[in-house]
């Protein structure tokens, strides 16, 4: 079945009249969503820690007032947390559950914490999910192009009854219902993003990009070839599969290599591959990964720099350094 989707003539700005919308966190969406509905003529606040580079950035970006998250809470009438999944529970119940009254919202653009139980909001708040399918500075990019980012929305709790005519306001702010806004979940969201990272876009990806490489130097190619060959052309096949599907890339690379693709894929994700997969996503339904995680920021992420020192210092990662810094046209963020 079709996904409902949701367009500008769905949505009436107007429903932000007279409310006034507290961002919490002025990082990479925070930023780009608050300068996207300060253009769009909504009452903003932003809510960012003085002397960090992101409070630098808010003043860089105009905004003469810049609360903390307390007095923020206090004042909005929508509160967006766009501070790091596990930085909320304790932002939330610290300085804006304390401040919540009868018809606030509350936003989110991620929806672990609603899932996974973390944050409970009190039954007489609206609570909304805006999730744009891209990075802030594709988000604010698309806003100045007048196109806007795709983005989801889901409905966790209507107190109001209005929750999501103020939801499809909020989007229409950042554009997003000129491209499209989808109807989802608070679970499907939260569920499918993590499987995402883990199983694909980070993990899988990460380990077979290492794999492909430790292969080919393992049996005697030079390590700046294997990384040319397995990590850095990698984006030029993202780029035509993100414009053009995986069929349009197909039919954009050779015929040797589409060959290949087709008849040697399935010898890398396997059928036990696909099992593993299954476990993953079990893993995240029941609560055991956001249970492991939780615990991990609680403990001081032992496991976590472990792991993330341990990837700082293999072959690939010092080759690819060294041939990066020969390609000055690599675009830097």
């Amino acid at each position: 079945m079709a996904a409902k989707m949701f367009y500008d003539d769905d949505a009436d700005l107007a429903m932000l009249d007279g409310k006034k919308v507290a961002i919490i966190g002025y990082g990479i969406q925070g930023s780009a969503q608050s300068m996207c509905l300060r253009d769009s003529g909504v009452d903003v606040i932003i809510s960012e820690l003085e002397g960090t580079p992101n409070y630098e950035r808010a003043v860089a970006d105009g905004w003469d007032t810049i609360l903390d998250a307390d007095s923020a809470a206090k004042e909005g009438d929508l509160i967006q947390i766009l501070t790091q999944d596990h930085v909320q529970p304790v932002v939330y119940k610290n300085f804006i559950e304390p401040n919540l009254v009868e018809g606030n919202a509350m936003i989110f653009s991620h929806g672990f914490n609603i899932r996974f139980g973390t944050i409970v909001p009190p039954p007489f708040v609206d609570v909304f999910m805006i999730a744009p399918k891209g990075p802030g500075a594709l988000v604010r990019e698309c806003y100045i192009a007048d196109t806007g980012v795709p983005s989801l929305v889901a409905i966790e709790q209507d107190a109001t009854g209005k929750a999501m005519d103020m939801a499809l306001a909020y989007a229409k702010a950042l554009k997003a219902t000129k491209a499209g806004v989808i109807q989802t979940t608070f679970t499907e969201e939260t569920e499918t993003d993590l499987f995402g990272e883990q199983a694909v876009l980070c993990g899988g990806v990460a380990e077979m990009i290492t794999a492909g490489f430790d292969t080919l130097v393992g049996a005697g190619y030079q390590p700046e070839i294997a990384y040319f060959e397995v990590c850095h052309e990698l984006k030029l096949i993202m780029d035509l599969i993100y414009n053009y599907g995986i069929q349009g890339m197909r039919e954009r690379v050779s015929d040797t290599a589409t060959f290949g693709d087709l008849s040697r894929g399935k010898r890398i994700i396997t059928d036990e591959t696909r099992k593993e997969m299954k476990k993953m996503l079990e893993e995240i339904q029941t609560g055991e990964f956001a249970r492991e995680w939780t615990l991990e920021n609680m403990s001081g992420r032992m496991v976590y720099n472990s792991l993330l020192d341990a990837g700082k210092t293999t072959q690939i990662e010092e080759t690819g350094s060294r041939l990066r810094a020969m390609m000055p046209f690599l675009k830097k963020s």
